[in-house]
């Protein structure tokens, strides 16, 4: 039986072996450090590209990216959560918003999101349901989900808020 290369670029039946050896290829040659945990495909995934698990250190990669759009964009991915990886064990900050993820996501040339899968529809928009009103100076703020204005102030004046329910019929 022949075996399987890592050269192919659109190989969607690529084994979890291979991929181990590619994640852990890319861990060396773009953070300088090996990855020593697991690395495999979960074909459940639907909406992510694909997932770090805190406690476990492990790594799960959505096979139909590879399927879609080919190595290129699946190692984008893979560094996306290497990132998330080794700053994690590095007790640095580990999620997207924290400024340490920014920069190394922008250093090892990783994707901030993956693209949508071909066949699927993105999230549908929602419409704007509330809307806060600043008791002082009458500045609007327009929101999707419920909240509590008693726990926030006006972003301009820092008066109270008041929250108004937007009619939204279809």
């Amino acid at each position: 039986m022949e075996s399987k290369s890592l050269s192919n670029s659109m190989n969607p039946s690529m084994s979890n072996k291979e991929l181990q050896e590619w994640v852990e290829r890319i861990s060396l040659e773009s953070f300088g450090v090996p990855f020593q945990h697991q690395a495999t495909f979960n074909s459940r995934l639907s909406s992510t590209g694909g997932r770090y698990f805190m406690k476990s250190h492990h790594i799960e990669i959505n096979p139909h990216q590879l399927a879609a759009y080919g190595r290129s964009e699946v190692e984008k991915i893979i560094k996306h959560e290497l990132c998330h990886y080794h700053l994690h064990l590095r007790g640095m900050g580990y999620q997207h918003r924290d400024a340490d993820f920014k920069a190394w996501l922008a250093r090892v040339g990783g994707s901030r999101h993956c693209q949508t899968l071909p066949g699927r529809v993105g999230r549908k928009p929602q419409p704007y349901r509330y809307k806060l009103v600043c008791i002082s100076c009458q500045h609007e703020y327009m929101r999707k989900r419920k909240m509590n204005p008693q726990r926030y102030r006006c972003g301009k004046c820092g008066g109270k808020l008041r929250l108004l329910t937007l009619d939204v019929t279809p």
